[in-house]
């Protein structure tokens, strides 16, 4: 379908402003650039909102957790939450609204990770973290206030990408035990041949040259990319896996791919549900104060998180 009016009105707002090319400049260099360009935005009241840190593989790392703003009586079902960012730029802070807004929908806690991001941390560094920090969740949820049987992963883009691993890595490393898996028009394969990529290499927002640049910096070796951890996709069964919710955009390089996972997980006989919402681009998902089917997405990402914690 044509382009969402609302997601033209930021691609326009984002096309007057001038962007480095990060071929040209040094990822710490551009990540900081991309921190001062962020527009800041109404949050969510949430109920209350921590830092924490813990031992991660490779030294201390930070989490943030959030309680909702309406809770019933118990211990909370949570979902560890990976930023997106191409493996290169994100953080805790850049994903805030939209850790608000799940835990508020969802009515459960959310825990953020601050993951170790590339070029200075390589793969598989980001995901040996993320898988780390959900067992830290699992074996500390008495002390968090969440139901170590109800845990959940999910993260946005490249974020997606280290759930569908985390979920795999799980199954493979015999816990912990997951009930869902939130995956928001996530990385699935180093590939860029897709339809999608083709129909949307430049001009929506997220570019396949920058996935390229993104790519470039997460691996070591380039053959790193046919291994599971970073193609979740290459993995040779997808059996066994937690329940997924995967969310594409019609305008997405990354569209296809996600849709293609939804598919093998299908035919694993994992429980899957893919909604394409039409429309609109890469990033969508936390820009509900500017496009309406952002709010959608979230409704529906917590309904079904509601729904896999009541299994």
């Amino acid at each position: 379908m044509p382009l969402d009016p609302q997601a033209r009105l930021v691609l326009d707002a984002l096309s007057a402003v001038t962007m480095p090319d990060p071929w040209t400049i040094e990822p710490a260099v551009f990540r900081a650039q991309v921190r001062e360009m962020r527009v800041a935005a109404p949050l969510e009241e949430i109920g209350a909102v921590e830092d924490r840190r813990f031992s991660g593989p490779g030294g201390e790392l930070a989490l943030r957790s959030y309680t909702p703003l309406e809770r019933g009586a118990g211990a909370l079902p949570v979902l560890v939450f990976f930023h997106g960012g191409g493996f290169v730029i994100g953080d805790l802070d850049s994903h805030d609204g939209t850790c608000r807004a799940l835990a508020n929908a969802a009515r459960c806690a959310v825990v953020a990770v601050d993951y170790r991001l590339a070029p200075e941390a390589k793969f598989p560094a980001a995901a040996e973290d993320c898988y780390a920090a959900t067992c830290w969740v699992a074996e500390n949820a008495a002390a968090l206030g969440v139901d170590a049987v109800r845990i959940a992963v999910g993260g946005d883009s490249a974020g997606g990408n280290l759930a569908a691993v985390t979920a795999l890595l799980a199954r493979d490393r015999r816990g912990p035990r997951l009930a869902h898996q939130l995956l928001i028009y996530p990385v699935i394969d180093c590939a860029f041949d897709t339809p999608s990529y083709r129909e949307n290499a430049e001009g929506y927002f997220l570019t396949r040259e920058m996935m390229r640049w993104f790519w470039h910096h997460y691996l070591e070796k380039p053959d790193q990319a046919a291994d599971p951890t970073a193609s979740p996709i290459r993995a040779a069964t997808l059996a066994g896996v937690a329940p997924a919710t995967v969310i594409t955009a019609e305008y997405d390089p990354l569209r296809d791919e996600g849709e293609a996972y939804a598919s093998r997980l299908a035919q694993a006989g994992v429980a899957a549900t893919l909604t394409r919402y039409d429309g609109v681009i890469h990033g969508f998902f936390g820009m509900g104060n500017a496009i309406d089917k952002a709010k959608l997405a979230v409704a529906q990402a917590a309904r079904e998180l509601r729904e896999a914690f009541a299994r």
